[in-house]
């Protein structure tokens, strides 16, 4: 007997696809979902018996061949291994709700900020418009293979907690800080408690043919991994400036404050004689502030649009750890919560690279307590 339905964000990668295969498993009735939204083309993903697949809508693929979710090969390996798990199959067109994350994505650096698309994905899409469709088809948890865990507490209010994934390499705990307390109980993830040379090992016992896939680098809808061309190209009016020193002496021109975010090293084109980092954008001047390495060390930040996935005292510090981007190590630091949705982090040491617009996680220990989105810092 069936345990309950379960939609299943499915992304033709290893990940979801073995993520899929554990839940029919453990007895689990699975509906695959594939969230389309790339552009349209005339040619449409086909079963493999040749004919067109009626359950999925028109796809195309990505003009570069790079791995990502919205490609229709990756569409197509995505129905390939339900087809072998023996689960229906669907394709989601989300491509006006995806607007919404592209609009997003080209205004935050426009604002000088450095947006994070990938959170907002998760909490807008995959664990917003993903729980409608497990309302509509009578499904009691949405699922998804991202590498972390929900563990049971003993709280009978809260009764899950969102914890870091066993493989410290590859956990993403940090992209669903954003997810509402309330949805923890309805979320599955089923690959976190394995490292990802297990999954693989799995996907290749199996027989999937995804087992050797690569891992998606880029954002997805930046196909061509240069954000700034997508976004002039988006967005055509010119932030072209100047780039100063922290001083105020002119020492170059640039093209547009969207290519550049604070911590940058690279790619400034300025020759100072030595290391030489953006600290500051400002998007009113247009100017691109670049200073050394200790100028970039921050002692606070505030972050608004706070998410809590535990009880936050309100005006009392509490010691915890705060990431302040996806590939950054966590840091000591006192949060205190300032109203419903705003939190002050005071780091035990400084912070390089602290940039508003990025996500401020926090932990302690492997458990995710919630987050913000970085406003100011200092």
């Amino acid at each position: 007997m069936s345990r309950g339905r379960i939609v299943l964000a499915m992304s033709g990668g290893v990940d979801s696809s073995v993520a899929a295969h554990l839940l029919v498993q453990q007895n689990y009735d699975v509906v695959g979902v594939f969230m389309r939204h790339g552009e349209k083309s005339s040619a449409a993903c086909e079963l493999d018996s040749g004919k067109p697949n009626p359950l999925l809508p028109i796809l195309q693929g990505r003009l570069d061949h790079k791995q990502g979710c919205c490609s229709a090969s990756d569409a197509a390996d995505a129905r390939r291994v339900a087809d072998k798990l023996g689960i229906p199959f669907y394709a989601l067109d989300l491509e006006e709700d995806f607007r919404r994350i592209v609009d997003y994505f080209v205004d935050e650096y426009h604002q000088g900020r450095t947006p994070n698309p990938c959170v907002q994905c998760n909490n807008w899409l995959k664990f917003g418009r993903l729980f409608d469709y497990a309302d509509a088809v009578g499904a009691s948890h949405v699922a998804t293979g991202h590498y972390a865990r929900m563990v049971e507490s003993d709280d009978p209010e809260n009764p899950f907690e969102l914890h870091r994934g066993l493989d410290d390499s590859k956990d993403q705990a940090y992209v669903l800080t954003g997810i509402q307390r309330s949805l923890l109980s309805r979320m599955m993830l089923p690959v976190g408690g394995f490292h990802k040379s297990e999954i693989r090992q799995m996907a290749a016992d199996i027989g999937l043919r995804v087992a050797d896939k690569k891992d998606s680098q880029e954002i997805c809808f930046v196909t061509s991994g240069k954000h700034a061309q997508f976004i002039r190209e988006k967005s055509p009016v010119s932030t072209a400036g100047e780039i100063i020193t922290s001083d105020g002496k002119v020492v170059g021109q640039h093209e547009g404050i969207e290519g550049f975010t604070i911590g940058q090293r690279k790619g400034i084109r300025v020759a100072m004689g030595s290391p030489y980092f953006v600290t500051a954008i400002d998007p009113k001047s247009r100017r691109v502030t670049i200073g050394t390495h200790s100028e970039l060390g921050r002692s606070w930040l505030i972050a608004k649009e706070a998410n809590f996935l535990a009880d936050f005292p309100m005006n009392e510090s509490v010691e915890a750890e705060v990431q302040i981007r996806y590939n950054s190590s966590p840091q000591s630091a006192n949060v205190t919560r300032l109203s419903e949705d705003e939190f002050r982090v005071d780091f035990h040491e400084a912070s390089f690279g602290v940039s508003p617009g990025q996500l401020a996680g926090i932990f302690r220990g492997s458990r995710a307590l919630g987050c913000g989105w970085i406003q100011t810092t200092g």
